[in-house]
């Protein structure tokens, strides 16, 4: 048989109700204890300048970094920029990136966005989200990855599967849609912090509070989390 999910478990030394200053104050503890744990959460995508962090995180979607860290350097070695990244072809752009997964629409938005920052911004990647957006394959997510880790401008925080997965068994949001959660984070959370803690909840979803199994018993955070997730029982 395969393994069972037992139901979630009330966290019993968690209040059965919190009100919105009861909730902001633990966000400063559970911030507290991440910097404390993850002192030096960063991006773990390899990149030298702006544009390839830009076209690294293009490909980091729906693939792992690792993947995506295996591809990029002979993609940099002969592509190192916009120019000439724009000056390739589709089809070698899409034999260089085919195994992060849906190479084809990647390889097609990185040579079209490639085509308008030469074309509008002298090759160079525009540091605001209005202009980032208007890149084809570029949503806010990657922006705001671009942004804050590239040009230290906290506009957002970083809503990936695991960001979006620890929000909601943390209970700062309840919503789906990463933009929502997007929205509830920045609420709870300063401003200053946007862009480390999206590094470090990524680090801990890789580690603890993993998509399959929520290991709350090895969790530092477990005493701030009014829901404990139960393990798997294998």
């Amino acid at each position: 048989m395969g393994a069972s999910r037992l139901p979630p478990k009330r966290n019993p030394d968690f209040p059965n109700r919190e009100t919105k200053v009861q909730r902001q104050l633990r966000a400063e503890r559970v911030l507290a204890l991440l910097h404390q744990h993850f002192p030096d959460a960063h991006c773990a995508l390899h990149w030298e300048t702006p544009f390839q962090l830009l076209v690294a995180t293009m490909l980091s979607a729906q693939c792992t970094d690792k993947r995506v860290n295996q591809v990029t350097p002979n993609l940099f070695v002969r592509f190192p920029d916009a120019k000439a990244m724009a000056a390739a072809s589709v089809s070698e752009l899409e034999d260089l990136v085919r195994t992060t997964g849906f190479f084809r629409n990647k390889a097609k938005n990185i040579s079209q966005s490639a085509k308008l920052l030469l074309r509008d911004w002298d090759g160079e990647v525009p540091n605001t989200m209005e202009a980032l957006l208007k890149l084809p394959g570029v949503a806010r997510k990657t922006a705001n990855c671009v942004l804050g880790t590239a040009f230290q401008q906290p506009v957002g925080v970083v809503v990936d599967t695991h960001v979006g997965r620890i929000a909601r068994r943390m209970g700062f949001s309840r919503e789906a849609n990463p933009v929502a959660v997007e929205r509830d984070l920045m609420t709870f959370f300063p401003r200053t912090d946007w862009v480390y803690l999206s590094h470090a909840w990524i680090d801990l979803g890789r580690s603890l509070c993993t998509a399959r199994t929520a290991h709350c018993s090895r969790c530092f955070l477990r005493g701030e989390c009014p829901q404990r997730v139960a393990e798997r029982q294998r």
